[in-house]
């Protein structure tokens, strides 16, 4: 066990312990998965929330964010701003639609994301992990629910 003394009250941690942060933020969105036999090789869509776990071994030590892991409007709003770039929108993997398909869609002023990825939910819990990691934080887990009861996270 380890301590240290900070404004005349002395905290105790172990190594083995870890502070958590868990926040979410969601989308909606539609997709569809090229290539799959059943109902989801059609357009359709989903409210989409996402949940991103970030944590520390310690509590930064002064400054502004003194006793905290991180800033949490910080952590909400980087997952936000990356949730919000999806928000409304076809996601579309690359290839998996026709060149005419997208220069259509994109005259009608629809919003259309493409990604390198198959649009899964296991993709997605990936594709979240790496953005905020991506940002700085030591990202312990996201999870992407597609529905209430459906979820899928990745975790390194």
């Amino acid at each position: 066990m380890q301590s240290y003394v900070q404004c005349g009250c002395i905290f105790y941690w172990e190594e083995n312990r870890m502070f958590e942060l868990k926040t979410s933020a969601s989308f909606d969105s539609a997709h569809f998965l090229a290539g799959y036999e059943g109902k989801c090789s059609n357009i359709h869509g989903h409210h989409w929330t996402v949940e991103i776990e970030v944590g520390s071994n310690s509590l930064e030590m002064g400054g502004n964010n003194r006793g905290m892991i991180v800033d949490f409007s910080k952590l909400k709003t980087d997952l936000k701003n990356i949730a919000d770039a999806l928000d409304h929108c076809l996601i579309v993997e690359i290839g998996s639609l026709k060149r005419r398909t997208l220069d259509v869609l994109e005259e009608e002023h629809f919003k259309v994301v493409e990604v390198m990825f198959r649009p899964t939910a296991e993709n997605f819990a990936k594709f979240f992990y790496d953005e905020m990691k991506g940002k700085g934080y030591h990202v312990l887990k996201a999870t992407v629910y597609e529905t209430p009861n459906n979820c899928a996270a990745y975790m390194e």
